[in-house]
């Protein structure tokens, strides 16, 4: 069951509603006191949200993977920060000198 936005068209208060596909439309305000006329919100829908920690692939490496990884990452660094720096002449192919 989906859940719509709502909000009176009187005091301007926003409130959502979980109900049915099938139901109809609120037509007055859930506020205390107020009891104005609501139109229903259009929104772009909530799709799939993944919060904490558990939905990425590195979550579940063990720690001497981490480490290792992240001993490769500052090693590799380091060696491509080194050879940008010299630059080589690259050998001709065999066969553009035919």
């Amino acid at each position: 069951m989906p859940t719509y936005e709502y909000q009176c068209q009187k005091c301007g208060h926003t409130f959502e509603e979980f109900q049915s596909i099938k139901a109809d439309p609120l037509q007055k305000c859930k506020k205390k006191g107020c009891r104005g006329k609501v139109r229903r919100l259009v929104g772009a829908g909530a799709g799939l949200l993944f919060k904490g920690s558990g939905f990425y692939t590195t979550d579940y490496r063990s720690e001497g993977y981490k480490k290792a990884a992240k001993a490769g990452d500052s090693s590799a660094a380091s060696s491509s920060s080194g050879s940008e720096s010299k630059s080589s002449p690259t050998p001709a192919s065999p066969l553009s000198s035919s």
